[in-house]
């Protein structure tokens, strides 16, 4: 097996898919990645058993095999190396790897491809196509509201939710929910699965906005495709919470801000804050919002106030401070809106200005502890 290549292309591909590699691996073989090439075209794919990511690059090949190549040595010296042409040689029969640079030449051992894990197949899958742009903003506000609680398994991911000419995903972790929705697919399925967050990490990181992307998917697995990259993942096999049911129906004041305002006044208060709750306290009326946080134990206490529109009974609510702060931070609008009740029940945020093909909104509990907690 033997190719050239540039040592800048090589490593750009092989870092996308060295997001699948984890740090905890179950099987050597896991830490390398498995390279296939077939003409002129190097084939590069790196798994955990859970996620596995398939790239490609242009090379000019000379002899088609396939092997698996240590990850990290060659990772690491091809960050090394400045731009130019590498030739990467290996022997089939003993798996030696030699890889040759204008400087010098570099040798390790590789390992039979054979025993690379299979890759899942797309068998009896039902498949979508959706602006990467699309799922890249519904991965950005959703992500950071999965749950870390590994008693929940279903709240660690994100659930997708499809709908006919719609998806639908959501996160939460039982304090926050986030519910995102684009509106323009071409669909006549029904269903819903819960995709693991490290795939859509790497998902946000690795997409480009102009391409399309291919969601296909089974009972057990998913399927992400784009120009240049497919990356699978093994489905959350559990069951997720009725969402809908927390999701206050009847939320008759509503307030209107300015989202930096409340952002950059949130970061500030929160200092002030209990730190065990992040307490602050929302006191609203006509045209003006009080933020208040304190912390008696160390005799902390800071107060801000807002111009806001509001329409509804004064109201004094309190939340988490960082949790809302989440949630202004993945909002890019100029206005946020929240709709509220009483101040025992959830909170609604939502951008004052929504995508026409777009909607979201977000779910934030209030805090029912007193400041002295």
């Amino acid at each position: 097996m033997t190719f050239s290549v540039s040592s800048t292309e090589l490593l750009k591909k092989l870092q996308l898919a060295g997001g699948a590699i984890g740090t905890n691996v179950v099987m050597p073989i896991l830490e390398d990645y498995h390279f296939t090439l077939e003409g002129n075209t190097l084939i590069i794919k790196a798994s955990d058993l859970e996620t596995t990511i398939i790239t490609e690059v242009e090379v000019n090949g000379a002899e088609s095999g396939e092997i698996a190549v240590p990850a990290k040595i060659l990772t690491e010296t091809l960050k090394s190396l400045p731009q130019q042409p590498i030739t990467f040689r290996a022997d089939m029969e003993n798996y030696g790897i030699e890889i040759t640079s204008s400087t010098g030449k570099y040798k390790m051992a590789g390992e039979d491809a054979t025993d690379f894990p299979k890759t899942p197949e797309a068998d009896d899958v039902d498949e979508i196509s959706i602006p990467a742009k699309s799922l890249i903003n519904g991965i950005g506000k959703t992500l950071f509201a999965t749950s870390n609680d590994e008693l929940r398994p279903a709240m660690s991911g994100v659930l997708f939710q499809l709908d006919f000419d719609k998806i639908i995903m959501v996160a939460t972790d039982a304090h926050k929910l986030v519910k995102y929705t684009y509106k323009n697919i071409k669909s006549e399925i029904v269903t819903q699965f819960i995709v693991p967050k490290k795939v859509l990490s790497q998902l946000k990181s690795s997409l480009k906005s102009g391409d399309d992307i291919k969601i296909s998917f089974n009972k057990s697995n998913a399927f992400f495709t784009s120009n240049e990259v497919q990356m699978i993942c093994r489905l959350i096999d559990s069951r997720y919470p009725d969402y809908n049911a927390v999701i206050p129906v009847e939320n008759p004041n509503r307030m209107t801000v300015n989202r930096s305002d409340l952002h950059s006044s949130l970061k500030r208060i929160s200092f002030y804050a209990n730190q065990t709750t992040n307490q602050v306290t929302f006191t609203i009326s006509d045209g003006s919002l009080t933020i208040n946080a304190q912390d008696k134990d160390f005799s902390n206490e800071a107060t801000e106030q807002l111009t806001c529109t509001y329409e509804g009974n004064p109201l004094q609510i309190s939340f988490n401070a960082k949790f809302l702060a989440e949630m202004l931070n993945v909002l890019t609008v100029e206005e946020i809106s929240m709709e509220m009740s009483t101040p025992n029940r959830a909170g609604i945020l939502r951008p004052g200005e929504s995508e026409e093909e777009e909607d979201i909104l977000m779910l934030v509990m209030p805090v029912m502890l007193s400041v002295s907690a």
